[in-house]
Order: structure tokens, then C-alpha cells, then sequence
């Protein structure tokens, strides 16, 4: 028997469904197969399964309306009557990839970027970067004042006598950390040779790699990974739907919009019966196809009533539903016009888009008729469910929440401020960090863990959470302790 009837086999054998499929493979992706099934029978499974293996672009062209899932108006002619298989992205646009490596007489890249996807689905390439997620690495690493967090969270503190330094953190300790969620920067820095099953083979050598951070900077340049959502290589609208896909990264206490969900109703309500939804389905009908909202129906999907009107368009801009940035960095404020915030400068000349004591930064942020606009949106969304006076409540109680959680935030800002310039601890003005010392911990505790946490409560109706575990209490606490440390350190000077 030969390797590639043996591999076609094997392939039968992992994927029952296999040799009902209604979509024809191209030649190279079928040459990708033949070693691949035995190579990688893990991804060759997951894309087995997916939509892209049994769906020919010119099928899925025949789905208008409001059904459709592909967006462009003319995808690659030669890919439009086969599968979207291995080669269709793995060889796309090799010219602009300095990842591509010859392999097998073919120019392959490793890393699959948005202008890859962009062949067959523009819009959502497009949108995708127009908001924060696109930008979120760029966004971090970009912005001097979250890079010395950044630097205080992950460095290894080491003890020497009485005196405490931090040295700086590894490349592989960033990579778990910030950068996970957040994006590396993955660049060629020469080819590697190895033996593999099918002989010695050469590969690009990728520094940043693994990585699918949602604002990953690829080799080709372009910004973001699809694969942060649509997990590769099955690349599921399920999975993207799914709440449990987003709490990958907002889990943590610092955005703790999936601890939120747990407690609430709207979790609630998915934990027990999402196994019933009709997780594909586009439009998604609130009610019929879903009954409780995910983070996609609030924020990403294309949602519709059972006649057919639009109740909220499909978007991956997804700050086109948010008109205010609950991620109080270092208080709430309308949400920023640019998805590069590391450009934003306050009126201290920090780059944060509110000063110290809660003067927003203006010229940076939309307008009050964007937030009305967005608001607007969102309320739609709400209303599918709700009525009126539900939502319009709902609504006031986050602006009442994050005004109050500013207010907490504001105080332990003042608190801070009066360390430095008592010179009880060194803030940037002495040419110190704002984020090593005692009491600045606590400040940085204050808005960017339990602040967050209250705000978050109050949007996405999980109010437990924003009581005790993270919310009022801890944020009281904090201010009373903040004190104490003041008058403490006083009196030892």
C-alpha cells in the first residue's frame, strides 16, 4: 500500500464523515493531506469538521442576505469551486509573508494573518481592525506607563538585605503573561533543520511563537489573530459564540467580565441549556436560537427577530455597541476614537485618557452623540429580551455604579498623590515607579481590579461579585488602608 492511500485512509478512519463531504479538495490541499493526516491528525480532524472543509466559496456566495457568512464579493477565482483548505491558507499571498519556506514544492507560511482571511472575508477583516483588540498589543507595549506595570507584575523580585529589586522579567515569562492575550510580534530569525517522519525537512524559525494574542503582530505586518476566537483549524462560529471562548482572557481580576457571567442570570441561563441552542444559525434569533445573551450577542453577532428585521448588525468593530470604557484605566471615560490608544495623551501629558483626579481626555474620546448612538445599539440588543423600563434602569445603574467607582478611585488617587508629594514614596515626578511601593500597589488595586469589578457587576448584572470579591468592600478597604500607611509612615519620619 502506498504513503498516500495509506494517509487517505487513515484520514477515512480519524473522520467518519469524511466521504460524505460535498465539497471537492483542490490538488495541493490534497497533497497536504496525504502526509498531514498522519503528521497532524489532530488538525486535520478539527478542520474535518469544519465549515471551510465542506463548504466551497462558490456555495456559500448562494447564502445572500442576511444568511451570509462570506463577505466578499469575489473571492480568489481559483479557490471558489474546491474546499478552503490547508493550501488556500497556508499558501495565500506567500509574496508578503517572510514566514513562507519551500515545502514540498510549495511556498508555505506557518502563520495565517487577517489579510489571509481577508481573500474570502473583507468586511470582517476590515472592522476586526478598527477596534482595540486589533490594536491590543501595540496598545500595551506602545504605552510607557502600562510597560512599568507590565514590568512590576512580571519581574522577579529579588531580596537583597533590606532592599528589594526587580529584575527584569524573561522572554518566555512575558509570553505567559501580558503578551498571552494581549499579542507578541512574530518575526523570522533564520530557518531550523530536523528530521521528521517524511525525512529532513527546513522550516522558518519564528521568534513569538506560539502565539494567537488577539492583537498579535504577524510576519506579513498585519495586525490580530482570527484565531484568538475562531480557534483554529475548525475556525467554529460556535466556538466564537461561546462565552467560555472569551474568558481565555477576560477572566482575571483586572477584566473580570467572565466571573461576572458566572454569577449572573444571563450565565446562568447558558451554563444550563446552551447544549440546546442552535449555536450556528444566522441571523441568531433572540428566543428561538439562543435564550440568554453570550458575550457575541451583546457585542459581535448579527442578531434579527423572527420576520427578518435587524435588531443589531454583525460587526467585529467591536466597540461599535460600547460608548463607554469600563476598563478604568485609571477611571471610565467615553470610548476612545482611535483603536490606538497608546496615542492618547491627558492633560498631565500622560498617556492615559483621564488625568489623576478624573479630567477626561477629550480630544481623544467620542463624542456625546457617538455614546448616544452606541448606547442606542446596545439598548436594542437589550430589548430583544427586556422591556423598556428593564433596560432603561439597567442602563442608569451602570452610569450610577461607574460614577461611584470613579469617586472611590478618585479618593485613593488623592491618597497616592499626597505620598509623592510628601515624598512618603516615589511617584514618577521624584523618577520612581507609581507601581512598586506598598501603598501605590494598593492605589493600582484599586482601579484596575476592584473598581473594574463593580463597574462590570453593574453592566453585565452579576452583582455578587461587585460587593465583596471584588467591588465596594475591598475598594473601602483599600482607601482605609492607604491611610494608615500615610500616617504611619508620618510618624516613622
Amino acid at each position: 500500500m502506498t504513503r498516500k492511500i495509506a494517509a487517505i485512509f487513515l484520514l477515512l478512519a480519524l473522520l467518519p464523515g469524511a466521504a460524505a463531504l460535498a465539497a471537492p479538495l483542490s490538488d495541493d490541499s490534497q497533497a497536504c493531506l496525504d502526509c498531514h493526516a498522519q503528521a497532524t491528525p489532530g488538525i486535520v480532524a478539527a478542520w474535518q469538521a469544519s465549515r471551510h472543509a465542506q463548504t466551497t466559496p462558490a456555495q456559500a456566495m448562494k447564502l445572500g442576505g442576511l444568511a451570509a457568512k462570506l463577505s466578499a464579493s469575489a473571492p480568489p477565482p481559483e479557490a471558489l469551486a474546491t474546499s478552503v483548505g490547508c493550501a488556500e491558507c497556508h499558501t495565500a499571498n506567500a509574496d508578503s509573508h517572510p514566514d513562507s519556506f519551500e515545502h514540498q514544492g510549495f511556498q508555505v507560511h506557518a502563520v495565517v494573518s487577517p489579510a489571509d482571511c481577508a481573500r474570502c472575508h473583507p468586511v470582517e477583516s476590515r472592522q476586526f481592525q478598527q477596534n482595540l483588540m486589533a490594536h491590543a498589543r501595540g496598545n500595551l507595549v506602545d504605552n510607557p506607563l502600562y510597560m512599568d506595570l507590565a514590568a512590576q507584575v512580571n519581574g522577579v523580585q529579588q531580596v537583597d538585605g533590606a532592599a528589594i529589586a526587580v529584575t527584569p522579567a524573561e522572554p518566555n515569562d512575558e509570553a505567559e503573561s501580558c503578551i498571552y492575550c494581549h499579542g507578541s510580534a512574530v518575526r523570522v530569525v533564520g530557518q531550523i533543520t530536523r528530521q521528521t517522519d517524511f525525512g529532513e525537512m527546513t522550516f522558518a524559525k519564528l521568534d513569538g511563537w506560539p502565539n494567537h494574542g488577539v492583537g498579535r503582530l504577524n510576519p506579513d505586518g498585519v495586525k490580530g489573530s482570527c484565531a484568538a476566537c475562531h480557534s483554529r483549524h475548525r475556525f467554529s462560529m460556535a466556538v466564537a459564540r461561546s462565552a467560555y471562548s472569551c474568558a481565555e482572557c477576560h477572566k482575571g481580576p483586572d477584566v473580570p467580565a467572565f466571573k461576572v457571567y458566572e454569577v449572573s442570570r444571563h450565565g446562568a441561563l447558558f451554563f444550563a441549556q446552551h447544549k440546546d441552542w442552535d449555536m450556528n444559525k444566522t441571523p441568531w434569533e433572540p428566543g428561538k436560537d439562543f435564550s440568554a445573551p453570550t458575550c457575541a450577542v451583546c457585542h459581535v453577532s448579527l442578531l434579527a427577530d423572527g420576520e427578518g428585521n435587524v435588531i443589531a448588525q454583525r460587526s467585529h468593530a467591536m466597540n461599535e455597541r460600547i460608548w463607554l470604557r469600563l476598563l478604568g484605566l485609571i477611571q471610565s471615560h467615553p470610548h476612545p476614537k482611535s483603536p490606538q490608544t497608546s496615542l492618547i495623551r491627558n492633560a498631565d501629558g500622560q498617556p492615559l485618557a483621564t488625568t489623576l483626579d478624573g479630567r477626561p481626555a477629550t480630544a481623544f474620546l467620542i463624542d456625546q452623540a457617538e455614546q448616544d448612538k452606541r448606547r442606542q445599539t446596545m439598548r436594542r440588543v437589550c430589548l430583544a429580551c427586556h422591556g423598556q423600563q428593564w433596560v432603561d434602569g439597567q442602563l442608569a445603574r451602570i452610569d450610577a455604579v461607574s460614577q461611584s467607582a470613579d469617586a472611590m478611585v478618585l479618593a485613593a488617587s488623592k491618597l497616592v498623590r499626597r505620598a509623592w508629594q510628601d515624598g512618603l514614596a516615589q511617584g514618577p515626578a521624584q523618577g520612581g515607579s507609581p507601581f512598586d511601593e506598598y501603598i501605590e500597589r494598593l492605589w493600582v488595586e484599586q482601579w484596575l481590579m476592584h473598581a473594574n469589578g463593580a463597574r462590570f457587576a453593574a453592566a453585565m448584572m452579576g452583582p455578587d461579585l461587585g460587593v465583596f470579591e471584588s467591588g465596594r468592600w475591598p475598594m473601602a478597604k483599600n482607601i482605609r488602608q492607604m491611610q494608615d500607611w500615610l500616617i504611619q509612615r508620618k510618624g516613622e519620619k
